[in-house]
């Protein structure tokens, strides 16, 4: 083999070794914001906010009408709850119509009422159900067998409790939910 060959050769491994660091690496900048992992068990779906109808009940493209699982804020229609608007206006401002997200249906994809069952999570990688509650606007709702965040919406329930936010501040319901 001539030098030049074996140049043009160990140059070629060179680039062939850059371009796979380059692929293997390129997703490790903190350019973009963090995404929830997507396996077998925990994928997510792209969405967008069609609408809003109270705080944890909202429309995404693709699959309609969607109660957020684990959580419940204070109903705004008939017999309207302390709090209810609030955590409304926080939904709306947060996940206005043609907001991004991402999506994940539970265990059990629907209710009795025809609706998707889903987490939300927003552009940055936060859980929009976790933000409800951590932020004082809903109470943790268990029903089974959606029941794999649970103690999560009662840990950032506990710590809205303990500061006295949103629905647990005596300003807004005298910390009766």
């Amino acid at each position: 083999m001539s030098s030049t060959a074996g140049i043009a050769s160990v140059a070629t491994t060179r680039a062939l070794l850059a371009l796979g660091l380059i692929l293997l690496l390129g997703g490790c900048d903190d350019a973009g914001p963090p995404r929830p992992l997507a396996t077998q068990s925990n994928s997510t779906h792209a969405a967008t906010v069609t609408r809003n109808t109270d705080g944890d009940t909202l429309w995404l493209s693709g699959i309609g009408k969607v109660r957020l699982i684990g959580v419940d804020t204070p109903e705004v229609f008939g017999q309207a709850e302390c709090y209810g608007r609030e955590a409304s206006a926080f939904a709306e401002r947060v996940l206005p119509p043609g907001t991004h997200v991402r999506y994940r249906l539970g265990t059990d994809p629907r209710d009795r009422y025809g609706r998707a069952l889903a987490y939300v999570y927003l552009a940055d990688g936060r859980m929009f159900n976790t933000l409800l509650t951590e932020r004082g606007y809903a109470t943790p709702l268990t029903v089974p067998p959606n029941v794999e965040y649970a103690s999560v919406f009662l840990a950032a329930a506990r710590r809205a409790r303990e500061a006295a936010r949103g629905l647990w501040s005596p300003k807004t319901c005298n910390g009766q939910t």
